[in-house]
């Protein structure tokens, strides 16, 4: 142990000396911050006086929701239930046509008043994916795979509201029971509609992406309503902008019920779908630090081979492992408080200058803050043993600067840059640039619908998972370069 200690000080001493080094890991923080804080992204946000402010409101688990519907509701005190089918419902996008959106809902809902974020639950259709049951937004059960008419029925007994769905009125399968404990002992009960942004991608050649998005709307007929009497309605969260065509409404006729609306019942996303962006955007600059501190660490490596100086090293310290291992610890160490010290200030000053910009942020918490934070300077790191590493295989400066640069810079450059979508996520699970997962702070929800893409800051694999991927390179290439080490003369 004394050994290694003496081998990792002896390390430091050599990095805290070469004044190339030390520079290069003072640009890489410079780079970091400097890039995250440029001006770049504005937006409209508060932007217009008074009034233009942008929010989002907080669901009943503290997380923003989307909460904008076409709401036919009365009260129900106590125990109750309200019975509907489904007659038809029909969608529409602007410049698309006739097209129901798979996300697009229509059903029946029991909630805490109409306030935008108040609890709820529901049993609803949709656009393609069936009959489900949700709740407080972020809770989604699947029923059958119905999308035609369809009998549904929400009851509530106490604090527990169950969902069932009907072909034809008469035989009844629960699509679950869901427990609402803050719900009051009087609510709003009743029929609803609503259609999510529509997002498609509108180019993927190489070189250029682009992404665009537009409100859907969907048209929902309801009959055999029970009880039949003392509805209203109520636009909650309206979607549109004054002047426009509107596009949510409420028909009655007799006994046939006809809803438009549009928006969602979810929670809210960043990305084309949704509203603002993460403060994963604040990190851009983290691409350029990676580029010097990957350069670093090969150059930690093959600058001794370039003086002659290992032969050195190599003399002074008894187990050629014990120099690699020290080498490794010193160049992880360095770059890893230099990536959290970076990533501190970009998070923190960064999120405020794009709303200072008018950009929405989403809020997140303080662990996945930290997360991103503590994430990017463990992926500086390792990427920086990596490099490491591979300078210690190839031991000239330039093959190996090409090599590492090729093996962990590139993939993320050709996904943020180049490749289409699914290309890029499948890059994104298998080369070092997996890594970039930790920086991910947005949550992907199954039921929501939105692109998801790389350049909106998502990636497909969960944040560790990603970070594993990068240490399994990293490991791999430090045992082969410790094995050759051993092998091959200084």
């Amino acid at each position: 142990m004394t050994g290694f200690l003496t081998a990792v000080r002896a390390e430091w001493t050599k990095f805290r000396t070469v004044r190339g080094w030390v520079v290069a890991t003072a640009v890489a923080a410079v780079a970091m911050v400097g890039l995250g804080l440029a001006p770049g992204m504005s937006g409209s946000c508060g932007q217009r006086g008074p009034g233009s402010e942008c929010a989002l409101p907080v669901g009943p688990g503290g997380e923003e929701v989307t909460d904008s519907f076409t709401f036919v509701h009365r009260p129900l005190t106590g125990d109750g239930s309200v019975t509907a089918r489904v007659a038809s419902m029909t969608g529409s996008v602007p410049d698309a046509g006739e097209v129901t959106v798979p996300w697009a809902k229509a059903g029946l809902i029991v909630k805490d008043g109409t306030r935008r974020g108040s609890s709820y639950a529901a049993v609803l259709l949709t656009g393609a994916h069936g009959v489900r049951m949700q709740h407080d937004f972020v809770h989604d059960r699947a029923g059958s795979a119905a999308t035609g008419t369809r009998w549904l029925r929400l009851t509530r007994a106490g604090d527990t509201v169950t969902g069932a769905e009907s072909a034809d009125g008469t035989r009844w399968t629960d699509v679950g029971s869901v427990r609402l404990d803050d719900l009051p002992s009087t609510v709003e009960i009743g029929l609803f509609a609503t259609s999510p942004q529509y997002a498609e991608i509108m180019s993927q050649s190489i070189g250029a992406m682009s992404a665009s998005s537009t409100p859907s709307r969907v048209t929902a007929v309801f009959d055999g309503v029970t009880p039949a009497d003392g509805w209203t309605d109520t636009v909650v969260g309206a979607v549109g902008r004054p002047g426009e065509e509107p596009l949510s409404g409420y028909e009655r006729d007799g006994g046939t019920f006809t809803l438009t609306g549009s928006g969602d019942i979810a929670p809210a996303v960043a990305g084309a779908a949704g509203l603002g962006t993460t403060i994963t955007q604040t990190l851009v600059g983290t691409f350029a630090a990676l580029i010097v501190m990957v350069v670093v660490g090969t150059m930690v490596a093959t600058g001794e081979y370039r003086r002659g100086l290992i032969r050195t090293t190599l003399a002074a310290t008894p187990g050629r492992g014990l120099v690699l291992a020290a080498k490794a610890v010193v160049v992880a160490s360095v770059t890893f408080l230099t990536g959290v010290a970076a990533a501190a200030v970009v998070v923190t000053l960064g999120k405020r200058l794009l709303r200072g910009n008018g950009v929405y942020v989403h809020a997140v918490s303080t662990a996945t803050e930290l997360r991103v934070i503590i994430g990017t300077g463990a992926l500086l790191a390792v990427a920086a043993v990596l490099a490491l590493a591979l300078g210690t295989l190839l031991r000239r400066g330039a093959t190996a600067v090409t090599a590492a640069v090729a093996t962990i810079v590139l993939p993320y450059l050709l996904v943020m840059a180049a490749l289409p979508t699914d290309a890029g996520r499948w890059v994104l699970r298998v080369t070092p640039a997996a890594a970039f997962a930790l920086q991910q702070s947005a949550k992907q929800y199954d039921q929501v619908a939105n692109l998801y893409i790389p350049t909106d800051g998502y990636f497909p694999l969960p944040p560790w998972a990603g970070f594993g991927v990068l240490a399994g390179y990293a490991a791999v290439a430090l045992a082969g370069a410790a094995l050759l080490l051993r092998r091959r003369d200084a």
